[in-house]
């Protein structure tokens, strides 16, 4: 069966199928649910530099100087008495000082680690907050809740609920996709798929992971003496086949499957040309320390603003390799090395282009480490106190928001929950979160769960 496209799209119109629907999938772009928006929106799109397995916020943007004159001395039972605890339970807990200086930078003479100057020399553009707190100690399930309000399987993830409310820009790249790097001095966070599932939304929603070296996507090429024009007629003919048991069995998700085919066919022009770094000139791979193909973090933060040049909405990139148990001294500078410039860069070039206002840049992973040591010289899970940092998308600039206790172990001035920090990310995205549902078991299930306020004192 050989069907052209007009002639499939005028069958399904006349069988019923609303053409109109059909042809919302297909145009440039679709509307989301939130239609019209909440409130006047200050991000349009969201880049989310997601530091996997916990960044100590101890060597990194919090620091105490008195966890540094109590180093090598117990941790006081005051702090500790009846807490969570990771792998430390039951272990002496000794104090663990922060292994590197602090030098003070921008117009608040901001604290920040010796280690990240790149960063330090941008904290005019920034917010740190200092005062986030989760509720999950295991990677696993803090993974869970940071992506998806929620440990319970089957639940969207944060960036599928934003490209399902908001929609998508671009109708040739998926609204939602997802990067992945790992580097030296760390180890290894297994990242799954479920973190950038659509759950119970539609499939479509689902983010998708590029391939950081080698080709972005598996069968981006057709196979030799497949022609654009045979696999366009090979599409044409499956929608219709899919058309044709949509009328059967009137499952939304048949209508997800015809737009995704869609999207498939146009990606196989739009991936090359995102992925080809020839035309960014020298100076910008040298600001982000970018060597195209290596799937470095660097090279996806360069390859983030292209993505948000092109219009997608959310754009998470996973750097795998922050879980500290043992040998902080050593690996720190490490992990700085790779995330520090690339991370700088992103902000600076965003704000270059005049797209930092309406792109909220977020830089930070599920939890923090433990005041106490490890191992020695390394520091366990912690989630009552861990620092982000946010750019743009209607966000203050140079402020330190939030604080925690001298030794570091737990927020004690503007608490953060991640539902917090989720509600307050829509709201910049023009979306009320309390509004924001969708039926799933009898229920109005939303990403910030039963809880979660806007942070007011974050917004400009």
């Amino acid at each position: 069966m050989d069907i052209g496209r007009r002639a499939f799209l005028s069958r399904t119109a006349a069988a019923g199928f609303g053409f109109t629907a059909l042809q919302s999938l297909l145009r440039a772009g679709t509307s989301g649910v939130v239609s019209p928006l909440h409130f006047a929106p200050k991000a349009k799109r969201v880049i989310f530099l997601y530091q996997a397995g916990g960044p100590s916020h101890l060597e990194t943007f919090d620091h105490k100087p008195k966890l540094r004159e109590m180093h090598s001395k117990a941790m006081p039972e005051s702090f500790t008495k009846g807490q969570q605890i990771a792998q430390l339970q039951g272990k002496p807990l000794i104090c663990f000082g922060p292994q590197f200086g602090f030098k003070r930078f921008g117009r608040n003479e901001a604290e920040v680690c010796e280690l990240f100057p790149h960063i330090g020399g941008i904290m005019d553009k920034v917010t740190v907050v200092k005062s986030m707190w989760t509720e999950q100690i295991n990677h696993d399930t803090a993974h869970a809740i940071m992506n998806a309000g929620n440990i319970l399987p089957g639940r969207p993830s944060m960036g599928s609920w934003v490209t399902y409310g908001l929609g998508a820009e671009s109708s040739n790249l998926p609204g939602f996709v997802v990067l992945m790097s790992s580097g030296r001095g760390g180890q290894m966070q297994p990242i799954a798929a479920r973190q950038w599932s659509a759950g119970f939304l539609p499939g479509k929603f689902q983010g998708v992971k590029l391939n950081s070296n080698g080709d972005p996507v598996l069968y981006i090429k057709n196979p030799k003496g497949v022609t654009t024009e045979a696999q366009k007629k090979t599409i044409d003919t499956v929608n219709a086949l899919n058309q044709t048991q949509y009328e059967h069995l009137r499952d939304p998700e048949i209508q997800t499957r015809i737009a995704q085919y869609e999207l498939a066919f146009a990606m196989q022009a739009s991936v090359p040309d995102l992925v080809d770094m020839s035309k960014e000139p020298q100076s910008a791979l040298d600001a982000y320390g970018a060597v195209p193909g290596d799937g470095s973090f660097a090279s996806n933060c360069l390859l983030a603003r292209r993505l948000a040049e092109r219009g997608v909405r959310f754009i998470q990139l996973y750097h795998r390799d922050w879980d500290h148990h043992a040998g902080i001294p050593q690996n720190m500078p490490l992990k700085a090395e790779e995330v520090d410039r690339p991370t700088a860069a992103l902000i600076n070039d965003l704000e270059q282009r005049g797209m930092l206002d309406d792109t909220l840049v977020i830089w930070g992973g599920e939890f923090g480490r433990t005041p106490m040591s490890q191992g020695g010289n390394g520091r366990d899970h912690h989630i009552k106190g861990f620092s982000f940092l946010l750019a743009g998308g209607g966000v203050k600039r140079g402020l330190v928001y939030g604080a925690t206790d001298e030794l570091g172990y737990a927020a004690v001035e503007n608490p953060v929950s991640v539902h917090d920090f989720h509600a307050t990310m829509l709201h910049l995205l023009g979306i009320d979160h309390l509004r924001f549902t969708r039926k799933f078991q009898g229920l109005d299930a939303r990403l910030t769960n039963v809880s979660g306020e806007v942070v007011k004192g974050l917004l400009a």
